[in-house]
């Protein structure tokens, strides 16, 4: 009979150690979740504290912007620019007419602008390949610190091929100096329409042409700026900025703190990568390829028309 209750006491004392492990591991677990939750708010914090350029407490298209023009090297002289390009096969007078001008009114043969313009597409899709070997790299909640950065490099060296682009296809000179550690909103807006045009973003395209329809016609400057800061085409610029805005903030974070940040390229290098970066660039080349800046037999379509007519009678 002893021998039974030894045997009973036994058991309960098992169940009591069993009881006490199962609690024991449920708040170790439960410490551990809550300090893995502290982590990824403390690092998503961080993010969006050095990413946040223009101090309104999100990330946005204009903080990659911002603080992509800010980066050494990104920003480029048009002029310097254009002849280095074209000092190869012109002769001089015709550089200059390319400059005060643009290249189409050179005489520059569109198929020779189109070479120039696939050469600099490789050559920074090349300094993306870089980026990407980086995200890939094996890291943890110390790779944090590093994602702001390579994010940046990866749209400088968008906004880098965006500028380029732009004075080969017949833009005038961006204004990117910096007042105030502010850029001019005209530059800011037209850039955004430019990355729009790049991920397909509804009404950039029309709007791009038709703002270098407007130039091409000789709008006023003060016109065209009404039009991006204020009047018919900030809507559209409003509305790619929202667009940025939301995926952005996913490309950030939702894939990356859903795997507890164990490679992090293998997280967003799949929208931010050596492969993405050719295509956002063929579109805005192929946008720009036929504009009437480009193209003096270019056929306005009517959605543009109706742009440009709202554009010419913007009120200042």
């Amino acid at each position: 009979m002893k021998n039974t209750n030894e045997s009973n006491d036994t058991k309960a004392s098992k169940k009591i150690n069993l009881n006490s492990v199962v609690k024991n591991a449920g708040t170790t677990l439960s410490n551990a979740t809550d300090k893995a939750k502290n982590v990824v708010t403390k690092s998503k914090d961080s993010i969006v504290s050095a990413i946040d350029a223009n101090g309104n407490g999100e990330i946005d298209i204009e903080d990659f912007i911002i603080i992509g023009l800010q980066t050494p090297g990104i920003k480029v002289n048009r002029a310097d620019f254009l002849q280095k390009e074209l000092m190869k096969n012109h002769p001089q007078e015709v550089i200059d007419l390319a400059i005060s001008h643009n290249p189409a009114y050179a005489k520059i043969q569109s198929s020779e602008v189109d070479k120039i313009a696939d050469e600099v597409i490789k050559f920074e899709r090349n300094c993306v390949s870089g980026i990407s070997a980086a995200l890939g790299a094996p890291g943890g909640v110390a790779m944090v610190a590093t994602i702001p950065a390579d994010l940046v490099q990866y749209y400088g060296y968008m906004l880098r091929a965006t500028q380029k682009l732009m004075y080969l296809y017949g833009f005038p000179e961006i204004d990117t100096t910096e007042k105030e550690h502010r850029f001019d909103s005209e530059t800011m807006n037209l850039l955004i329409i430019c990355l729009g045009v790049m991920y397909g973003v509804q009404g950039t395209n029309a709007a791009l042409k038709a703002m270098a329809t407007a130039l091409g016609k000789g709008v006023e400057k003060k016109l065209m700026k009404t039009a991006l800061t204020k009047g018919t085409i900030y809507p559209i610029v409003k509305s790619v900025s929202k667009w940025f805005g939301v995926n952005m903030t996913k490309q950030v974070f939702s894939g990356f703190f859903k795997k507890a940040i164990p490679v992090v390229g293998g997280v967003i290098g799949g929208g931010i990568t050596y492969l993405s970066f050719k295509p956002c660039c063929d579109k805005l080349k192929a946008s720009l390829q036929d504009t009437l800046l480009s193209n003096p037999y270019h056929h306005t379509t009517e959605e543009e028309a109706i742009i440009v007519d709202a554009i010419e009678i913007e009120e200042i």
